[in-house]
């Protein structure tokens, strides 16, 4: 194949080049931006000087005020031979931009933030002839849960619905798409309930608008229970999305990659798609911080290749470019998973998963 000129010719690349290796997808945002040490100022540039409420932390403006860091960023991950940039879109929804008073932002955050990552992978490719780089429009889980109450003293209550949730993730999607994504990675999932409106509104949103782009999903396992936040062990989690027929199902965040490994283990024997992991540079330590080196976590996901567990790999809170460069050396040469063959069986899901006999 000829080097690809256009999304959808890069997209046929992807579903080949994966069949060859394991894809090395890039590292944390937050870890980077915060490299910068930006304050209130920087997050504000000129535009937002005069705006009515505090947004240092919100990550998702740097995409519309400094565009150069997140250029950046993206650049210093491809270099380090990420093949996939995730967009800087994880926050970039009106649910979640509520908090800052800036839901009308919410369309071109996710325009600018794909374009930006688009930038920095023509850029590699120009500077590695023959080389593809592929970005991947983020959305994330939303700061809401639409399965659980916040409130303990009314179970009953939620602060966000599916139909909410839905309008919001469609406006997103479409902002990704417009620029320039080449495939949709809905992440760090807590709640499926979330999830499936995420899924619902990118599969509307390709029918509506004539246009198919690789779903990627990715759960994340909450603590050392094993289990989703909203109670599904990852079995049963992907049973609940199995019907979207995505290009891969993962786990990121959370765990480090020694905690999540049994995990990844078996979505890999019970998935009949691509498996991806990110995990945390180790757990957090008392402060908050993650101090598993870049060799440390090399092995350890090392290991996910030689057995097989895999497609795509990348890190998460925590990690760096250095990790990700010590993570796609671990990964060069090892053979992807192979896709199984699963029984036809009526697979369904509660917090467990059920197959008919």
């Amino acid at each position: 194949m000829s080097h690809p000129k256009t999304r959808e010719e890069r997209i046929a690349h992807l579903k080949e080049e994966v069949k060859k290796r394991v894809l090395i997808l890039d590292g944390a945002m937050g870890t980077m931006i915060q490299r910068y040490k930006l304050g209130e100022a920087d997050y504000r540039g000129e535009r937002f000087k005069d705006h009515g409420s505090d947004v240092k932390g919100n990550n998702e403006l740097i995409s519309l005020v400094q565009p150069d860091i997140l250029r950046d960023i993206h650049l210093q991950y491809y270099r380090a031979g990420a093949d996939i940039a995730e967009t800087n879109t994880f926050g970039a929804t009106r649910i979640a931009q509520a908090d800052y008073h800036m839901e009308d932002l919410a369309y071109e955050m996710n325009v600018a933030s794909a374009r930006i990552a688009r930038e920095a992978a023509d850029i590699c490719e120009k500077e590695e002839p023959g080389r593809v780089c592929y970005v991947a429009g983020v959305l994330g889980p939303t700061n809401r849960t639409a399965s659980i109450s916040p409130d303990v003293n009314d179970p009953g209550f939620r602060n966000v619905d599916f139909d909410k949730l839905y309008v919001a993730y469609q406006e997103a999607t479409r902002g990704l798409i417009e620029g320039g994504a080449d495939i949709i990675l809905v992440e760090t999932i807590f709640d499926t309930l979330n999830a499936k409106a995420a899924l619902y509104a990118v599969e509307d949103v390709f029918e509506q608008d004539g246009i198919e782009l690789p779903i990627m999903i990715s759960g994340t396992i909450t603590d050392m229970s094993g289990r989703l936040l909203s109670g599904q062990t990852p079995e049963a989690f992907w049973n609940s999305v199995r019907h979207v027929e995505p290009f891969s199902i993962g786990l990121n965040c959370a765990l480090g990659a020694k905690e999540m490994r049994q995990h990844i283990d078996t979505l890999s024997r019970v998935t009949d798609t691509l498996v991806s992991a990110h995990p945390n540079a180790g757990l957090p330590n008392e402060m908050g911080e993650y101090d598993e080196s870049p060799e440390q976590m090399s092995r350890l996901v090392g290991e996910f290749v030689s057995s097989g567990l895999v497609n795509v790999l990348g890190g998460c809170c925590g990690t760096t470019p250095d990790h990700i460069r010590a993570i796609a050396q671990a990964a060069k040469g090892g053979k992807p998973r192979e896709v199984p063959q699963i029984e036809r069986r009526m697979r369904l899901s509660g917090l467990e998963p059920f197959a008919a006999d």
